[in-house]
């Protein structure tokens, strides 16, 4: 006979406490723990776990055959872009992000474009069906093969499932199983759920668009686990009143977890955007002190961003750093870099830098492009709007050399731009471009300061 008991799981980690703490023993959070009820089978003292009958052998590497997987498109460039190539059969996509940022508009498009040669069965635990057939009939979507199903048990909607190669489920905080007598959402239902989804995609060949929400703080609602079962976590960041969204990869295992898409929020349902000159790029570039342009490398292509400074004098006597886009850490060093081998004060002076469009600049190529930025606020002279800056810069003041200089080049060129200033190291895999661009080496940071403002006589 099943017993019930009850146990404190903590939200943040999963980790398990048979009483309530204040404190998470695992991870040290406070106020994470919450009560869960779990039923356990009674202990049978003649009850023995039997082997399984198939038992498993290692194989040698060589003789393991490699699974080639035909990718399926999704319907939008962007999609498959941060998907790897497309969407791969079997697997668990998981897409987070703020409420009302439009993830329920992009997968009823995506469930569309794949109903018109497969089966898709769409299971609103938020919403009705008729709510998603006013969707369907804003965004002008319409096929036989689109089944809808507002279910919220797990049990109801595995039984659901029939010749269905495609699944979405809306969401997974709203789902609950009817093995735990805890409320939906809650740390034990959200695990359980995903675990039987996982489950059911792996032996049946099923693709799961999954929606979760998230917290306050814009991570995932629920424990850890749940981004550790999903092949692929996707999070869509932009502001509500912003027309522009980015759809971030942190987590694939078809593919690179660099990709970044843009989609447009129209009337008519999201949009890939394929030219970014008109988001990372501001129209009156140049004109004003403290922007640079900068080629970013993320995933497979290169994007021309544009980075804003604006300094003010400190009211207080510490002056603040808030960066947008960039890590408050760098920033500060590269701050401390100019301060000691440039001779740029910055010790009475708030700094505030943004990176256009929402994009987050994790690579170090930025950091020259970062420092461009700084001295142009500190001068107060503008950069050149045909001119544009990579390269990553140590302790020192040395301008070392990065990544797919040769890309970044290219995409500077087929941007229009006139000059690039870049690491010397880096000169001779773009060399060939010559002829096409203005080619700046430096070494060091004082030589592009000097490049960007040379001094009148």
């Amino acid at each position: 006979m099943a017993k019930a008991k009850s146990v404190y799981v903590c939200s943040e980690c999963g980790a398990q406490s048979p009483q309530w703490l204040g404190r998470c023993p695992n991870c040290g959070k406070f106020g994470t723990l919450a009560e869960e009820i779990e039923e356990t089978a009674a202990p049978q003292k003649t009850a023995k776990r039997e082997r399984s009958v198939n038992v498993s052998r290692p194989v040698p590497l060589s003789e393991v055959k490699e699974e080639k997987v035909a990718r399926i498109s999704s319907g939008i460039s962007e999609l498959d872009n941060v998907l790897g190539g497309g969407i791969v059969p079997g697997s668990l996509v998981l897409i987070g992000g703020d409420p009302g940022i439009g993830k329920s508009t992009l997968l009823t498009e995506v469930s569309a474009h794949l109903s018109k040669s497969h089966r898709v069965l769409y299971v609103s635990a938020e919403e009705s069906c008729s709510q998603v057939k006013m969707r369907c009939n804003r965004l002008k979507l319409d096929s036989p093969n689109l089944l809808l199903l507002g279910e919220t048990c797990l049990e109801d909607i595995e039984d659901a499932i029939g010749e269905e190669k495609f699944v979405v489920i809306d969401s997974i905080q709203a789902v609950y199983t009817s093995a735990l007598s805890s409320a939906a959402g809650s740390v034990g239902q959200v695990r359980e759920c995903a675990g039987k989804l996982q489950r059911i995609a792996k032996s049946r060949g099923i693709t799961f668009f999954i929606i979760g929400h998230v917290t306050k703080e814009g991570a995932l609602a629920g424990p850890k686990v749940l981004e550790h079962i999903m092949d692929t976590v996707l999070y869509f960041e932009g502001e509500k009143e912003d027309n522009y969204k980015i759809l971030r990869a942190v987590k694939n295992r078809f593919g690179s977890v660099q990709e970044v898409g843009v989609f447009e929020m129209t009337g008519e349902g999201l949009f890939g955007v394929t030219d970014y000159s008109g988001v990372f790029l501001s129209e009156s570039r140049g004109e004003a002190a403290g922007s640079a342009v900068t080629p970013s490398e993320t995933g497979n292509r290169c994007m021309m961003v544009e980075i804003q400074t604006l300094m003010a004098k400190t009211a207080y006597g510490l002056p603040r750093r808030m960066p947008l886009g960039i890590d408050y850490n760098k920033l500060v060093l590269l701050i401390a870099v100019l301060e000691k081998r440039c001779g740029l004060a910055f010790y009475n002076q708030d700094v505030y830098m943004n990176a256009m469009g929402g994009i987050r600049l994790n690579e170090p190529a930025v950091d020259l492009a970062l420092c461009s930025a700084l001295a142009s606020a500190y001068k107060n002279v503008p950069v050149d709007k045909y001119t544009a800056v990579f390269g990553e810069v140590g302790l020192t003041g040395e301008v070392r050399g990065v990544t797919f200089a040769e890309k970044r080049v290219n995409e500077c060129v087929k941007m229009g731009f006139k000059r690039v200033i870049f690491p010397a190291k880096n000169f001779k895999s773009v060399k060939k471009f010559e002829d096409k661009i203005d080619l700046v080496p430096v070494r060091y940071v004082n030589q592009m300061i000097s490049k960007l403002f040379p001094e009148k006589d």
